[in-house]
């Protein structure tokens, strides 16, 4: 019989966190930042970043309640605080540009000075940056059962192979990657993580109980 619920807790988990880590709109900047490199070399970055990205949210989802147990910071909380970040980053995506919450200025023009991007700043934060890390915190704390641990374990592997998928079309074709449709995708993925946003959020005021 088929777990309706797991399959709904899979779709948020997926859904969500590919709008957040947003591959598609990272890849202008990972360009802008290695126009000197060959094919191989940015495949190479581009590997690595997505390999870090898993780490760094596996960790978070694995270790971030118990922190905020330690700090004192209730998850209702945090959730609305990260349903706040998640707006603020999807209102940036639905203008079809890449959020300051994501990547600074000061930080792209570190990246296109250093001779490899790949951990800073483009694992880091590009990818799994303070929106990435909010958001498997609290699907981790919507996981009920192991399995569904193991279903956002496994989402954070497949959206990280996606986004190198993403960067590995972008890096062979760059030529071929048309602009209107890169930002009707980050304008989807934006609207996606708009609903996510609104979701964590009335979630957490339902938790502290401003409404039912």
């Amino acid at each position: 019989m088929i777990n309706v619920s797991l399959i709904e807790y899979a779709l948020l988990a997926g859904g969500s966190l590919f709008a957040i880590v947003n591959p598609v709109a990272a890849v202008p900047g990972f360009l802008a930042m290695t126009p000197n490199d060959t094919v191989e070399n940015r495949l190479r970055m581009a590997r690595r970043a997505c390999l870090t990205c898993a780490g760094v949210l596996v960790v978070f989802a694995a270790v971030g309640q118990r922190v905020f147990k330690i700090l004192g910071i209730s998850l209702p909380s945090f959730q609305i605080a990260g349903g706040l970040i998640l707006l603020l980053v999807a209102m940036d995506s639905l203008r079809a540009r890449r959020s300051a919450i994501q990547e600074t200025v000061e930080e792209m023009a570190e990246g296109v000075a250093k001779a490899d991007v790949s951990i800073t700043p483009l694992a880091i934060p590009m990818l799994s940056g303070p929106g990435a890390i909010t958001t498997v915190i609290v699907l981790e704390s919507k996981a009920l059962t192991l399995v569904q641990d193991a279903v956002l374990y496994g989402v954070i592997l497949v959206v990280s192979v996606l986004s190198y998928i993403v960067f590995h079309v972008a890096v062979t074709g760059a030529q071929r990657v048309h602009t209107i449709a890169m930002n009707i995708a980050i304008r989807i993925m934006g609207l996606v993580l708009a609903a996510t946003a609104i979701e964590f959020i009335l979630g957490g005021l339902r938790a502290e109980g401003v409404f039912r």
